[in-house]
């Protein structure tokens, strides 16, 4: 089965690199709450936030999981590369 992997806005890239401390720019408060709650969500929690919030669910598994994670999303977030 393929994954439907949505396309990350440079902007959601900024606020999950700032969330994380690679840069970026943090969000407002809503949206800091909601990538540290999807940062910190059990994988049943994970997929309901992701029928809501398909691109910064996936932004966060970028950042928490992907080896090149961090710099897909700096180059995503410096307009380098699509994702």
């Amino acid at each position: 089965m393929e994954r439907n992997t949505p396309t990350i806005p440079a902007e959601t890239a900024r606020h999950v690199l700032a969330v994380f401390n690679r840069g970026g720019y943090p969000p407002g408060r809503f949206g800091l709450q909601l990538l540290q709650l999807i940062a910190g969500a059990d994988q049943d929690n994970l997929a309901r936030l992701a029928e809501a919030f398909p691109t910064e669910v996936e932004a966060v598994r970028m950042a928490q999981y992907d080896e090149d994670g961090i710099a897909r999303l700096q180059a995503i977030a410096n307009g380098q590369a699509a994702a």
